[in-house]
């Protein structure tokens, strides 16, 4: 990495936030429609691990994504932790008014980098996106609210290719500095992106912005997440999206897996020495919460084989096989 030592991999305390997005990004690309009160149970879990924040929902119209049509009674009915950022996705004005009635912390705004996928996903230029997501902006200040904005295929398109360094850099000081953005995550939509591009990507932005919340949100469409989330932390970046048991995805990256999973990313900084002040415990309980609500099997390794020392019995016949190996039988 950038300086040839190890102390990528000794965290030596270092704390990493671990924000939460799969009860949206996650939830919205299930065919099942969990019931209200089984995510509003899931938030309240992932509030009792020390997540930093917890994308709830999205405001987005219920005829769009049906999968969160009840982001509002959801919002309003979880218990909250001090702390925790509560956080919702907010496409438009009229969103905006649902999430300030429900009383969200932070709206999330989105558009792309890339002009074919903001066409193609939003149905909209860039420049009608910047717009729009201006006046939601100034409506969240009015109401108190923060504002993030997270910009899509950062680290690549998948109807363009590459999208170039400058013009993420370009749209990140729009928002920063016309709209006074709080923070800005910088997402690889559909799991493009490569360690070495993260670190030069997070390195350019921090040197620009060293004020700014910076967050990085990662799919490990093609097993680089957590690679990618090494890189980025070698380059200065401290928080991170993740989703419960790695659910999600995207519809321009079909069959593919989704989010980097949260409690495998905990599982794996914690055993480096980074502090991500999550409870794994009571996350890998949350994870399990899900394959009974989605009707299906999740990503998570964790889920699956365990932490790396939960350890299993010896066979039933350990003693007698040890006495036949020591010759005693």
């Amino acid at each position: 990495m950038s300086n040839g030592t190890v102390s990528l991999w000794n965290g030596e305390g270092r704390r990493i936030h671990i924000q939460e997005v799969g009860t949206r990004d996650g939830l919205q690309a299930e065919e099942a429609f969990v019931p209200t009160e089984d995510k509003i149970a899931l938030v309240d879990a992932l509030s009792a691990t020390g997540l930093a924040k917890i994308e709830v929902t999205s405001f987005v119209s219920p005829k769009a994504i049906p999968a969160l049509r009840d982001g509002e009674q959801v919002m309003r009915e979880i218990t909250r932790v001090p702390g925790v950022v509560y956080s919702a996705l907010v496409p438009n004005i009229r969103g905006a008014e649902r999430a300030i009635d429900a009383n969200t912390d932070e709206f999330n705004l989105v558009m792309s980098a890339s002009e074919s996928h903001n066409l193609s996903n939003l149905r909209m230029t860039r420049a009608q996106s910047f717009a729009a997501l201006s006046e939601v902006s100034a409506l969240a200040r009015q109401a108190g609210a923060a504002v993030n904005v997270s910009l899509s295929c950062v680290f690549g398109c998948p109807m363009e290719g590459d999208v170039p360094e400058a013009t993420v850099l370009d749209w990140c000081a729009r928002y920063i500095e016309e709209l006074g953005a709080g923070g800005v995550t910088l997402c690889d939509t559909t799991g493009m992106a490569f360690p070495t591009q993260v670190a030069a990507l997070t390195r350019a932005f921090r040197a620009r912005w060293p004020q700014t919340e910076l967050t990085l949100h990662f799919h490990n469409t093609r097993g680089l997440g957590l690679a990618n989330v090494m890189a980025a932390i070698d380059a200065g970046a401290d928080r991170f999206d993740a989703s419960l048991g790695g659910i999600g995805g995207c519809p321009y990256a079909p069959g593919a897996s989704g989010n980097v999973c949260t409690e495998e990313i905990v599982h794996a900084l914690a055993l480096m020495g980074y502090d991500c002040g999550v409870d794994l415990e009571r996350l890998v309980s949350a994870a399990k919460r899900l394959p009974p609500l989605l009707g299906h099997d999740i990503p998570s390794q964790i889920v699956k084989a365990g932490r790396r020392l939960d350890l299993h019995p010896r066979p039933a016949d350990f003693e007698a096989i040890r006495e036949r190996a020591l010759g005693r039988a």
